[in-house]
């Protein structure tokens, strides 16, 4: 697929080659409003890539990272020739993050997405106790663990392979839901889920066991019940060179052991 290039907007994060890039890249191509460019360029590393795709979610606007940062899976490499007819080269992939409900210890009820995980952890020296239920009928009793996470097929590259967890093709209809640390059941090494479940988690000893739960980079402390699906109106479109696309580094990370 080749689109037409007539604008870029830069966006960087604050780290200094983020920043020099960024100068470098204007001077040459200009730099449109976020609003009225053909394609967003993100210039940093793998963090500041998720907060531009939860910046420009649902506006139907492309991004286009490029690695001014530490690891950069999500992100291209960094080249600042021939930018317009990379982007325009550049294949699609679409990311539909998990939404993420909880309730905390007093009751209140938050909201957000996630484009690579919901993560749950403990809070204190004592290990977390959970319930967990899929589509409302409870399949652990009680899983007594460091922290879980459900895992996107975007983000089972990050936290959750870190995790012992599984890589997923970016284009499987499935969650990866993993344990971290799991000491009670121990065996459990957690489960593939299709992406159309709801999944509920319940604290159990709350206050004697406070837990968090974070989507992406938004955290909220001593939840006492977290719902968790696969957004159905929500995208963020992500570009990525065609020889170097998101799928083929997906599927590269199985084989690097």
């Amino acid at each position: 697929m080749t689109r037409s290039i007539r604008s870029l907007s830069f966006v960087a994060s604050q780290a200094p080659e983020a920043q020099e890039a960024m100068a470098e890249l204007v001077a040459r191509y200009g730099n449109a409003g976020p609003d009225e460019a053909d394609v967003v360029v993100a210039l940093g590393g793998d963090g500041f890539m998720l907060q531009t795709l939860h910046a420009m979610m649902n506006s139907g606007k492309l991004i286009y990272g490029m690695n001014r940062g530490s690891v950069g899976f999500l992100m291209n490499r960094y080249s600042i020739d021939a930018l317009p007819d990379r982007v325009a080269k550049a294949e699609e992939n679409i990311c539909r993050p998990l939404e993420m409900q909880t309730i905390d210890a007093a009751g209140n009820r938050r909201e957000a997405l996630a484009i690579n995980e919901v993560y749950l952890f403990r809070q204190s020296y004592q290990a977390a106790k959970l319930r967990v239920a899929v589509d409302g009928r409870t399949r652990l009793e009680e899983l007594i663990c460091d922290g879980l996470l459900l895992a996107t097929p975007a983000g089972s590259t990050a936290y959750n392979l870190s995790a012992h967890g599984p890589i997923l093709p970016l284009e499987a209809p499935l969650l990866a839901l993993t344990p971290v640390s799991p000491f009670r059941p121990r065996r459990w090494r957690g489960a593939l889920l299709p992406n159309h479940v709801t999944v509920e988690i319940d604290i159990l000893e709350p206050e004697k066991r406070p837990v968090n739960a974070v989507a992406d980079y938004t955290e909220v402390k001593s939840v006492s019940k977290v719902t968790i699906t696969e957004s159905e109106n929500s995208t963020a479109i992500i570009l990525s060179d065609p020889d170097h696309s998101w799928s083929e580094r997906i599927l590269s990370e199985q084989f690097q052991y």
